[in-house]
């Protein structure tokens, strides 16, 4: 931790009564091309808003002074909480790793932020605050142990046992991407819909590239080319969610990213795994997969709930 004891302690009377979570927090999701915001505020985002993600951590600073400020206008805040790019090495108290946002690496982040705040914060990698977020209040809700697959440019994710997240020994932990699906092509290469597209625009030899949706939107109409990387897509998403069932055994995987707003993923879904189970004879199950509760604001909402984690500790 990095406020002593004594002050946690006095940040846990002020804010949790009767297991009810009651402070106002200010809450930041730090993104490559924005950073989101809201005020937690009984219980809901209130006040949510964005702004350009500074070029400089000095620029970031001065916005996130400022914000603040603007803030305790309307609110008591008593704690920042951040969702974050990187490896959050809460131990130390720094961002490890690398990211879109290069500046938040490799330094004592906690420490300034607690200086120029003027308050406790909290930091987690923003792919383990959307987790968190599902299995607070979310699709995974009562649930202890359960994976969260986040499909966007890449794949990655989160892993949660026992109600908390498994960063690792070397922070990766949920880094699902990295996973080879065949001796050459890893599961983020196979498993994305930006991927797919970009394999179909190479096919075609397109000057204006498409995007994932109007691949699928192709395939539908009849491309056979699109629906060939279409297959491609499901299956080999299908066949990394089935190894990671059978390899850590959650109660659910959690599918999170820009593809789950596809209508229909899951369905699709279902059915490869359905073929796979069937191919391997000796597997007894179909893995339990939904779509995540939260999208735009699962990183806020669970930068909060790691907020609670932290100071009730």
């Amino acid at each position: 931790m990095v406020f002593s004891t004594k002050r946690w302690y006095c940040v846990s009377v002020n804010i949790i009564i009767g297991g009810v979570f009651i402070m106002s927090l200010l809450v930041l999701d730090i993104g490559g091309s924005s950073v989101k915001f809201a005020v937690w505020e009984k219980e809901e985002l209130v006040d949510k808003g964005a702004f350009v993600t500074p070029k400089t951590w000095e620029e970031m600073k001065q916005e996130l002074s400022n914000l603040k400020e603007k803030m305790e206008e309307k609110y008591e805040i008593e704690g920042v909480a951040f969702s974050a790019p990187g490896a959050v090495n809460q131990a130390k108290g720094i961002i490890e790793g690398a990211s879109a946002v290069p500046y938040v690496h490799h330094f004592p982040i906690y420490t300034e932020l607690e200086e120029l705040l003027g308050c406790p914060i909290s930091m987690e990698n923003d792919a383990n605050c959307a987790a968190l977020a599902e299995v607070w209040k979310g699709a995974a809700k009562g649930l202890s142990n359960v994976l969260f697959v986040v499909v966007g440019t890449g794949i990655g994710g989160s892993v949660i046992v026992d109600g908390k997240i498994q960063h690792g020994k070397h922070l990766f932990g949920g880094e699902f991407g990295y996973m080879l699906l065949d001796d050459e092509n890893t599961f983020s290469m196979l498993g994305t819909a930006v991927n797919m597209a970009k394999r179909y625009n190479e096919r075609m030899n397109l000057e204006e590239e498409l995007s994932g949706k109007e691949v699928f939107e192709l395939a539908e109409q009849g491309d056979d080319v699109a629906a060939e990387e279409v297959e491609t897509f499901y299956h080999n998403l299908a066949k990394g969610i089935y190894n990671l069932q059978y390899s850590y055994d959650p109660e659910k995987i959690i599918i999170g990213g820009g593809v789950s707003s596809k209508e229909g993923l899951i369905e699709e879904l279902i059915i490869r795994l359905e073929r796979i189970v069937e191919k391997v004879g000796i597997a007894p199950f179909v893995p339990e997969v939904e779509l995540c509760a939260y999208k735009n604001d699962a990183n806020l909402i669970g930068a909060v709930y790691n907020f609670q984690l932290a100071v009730g500790k």
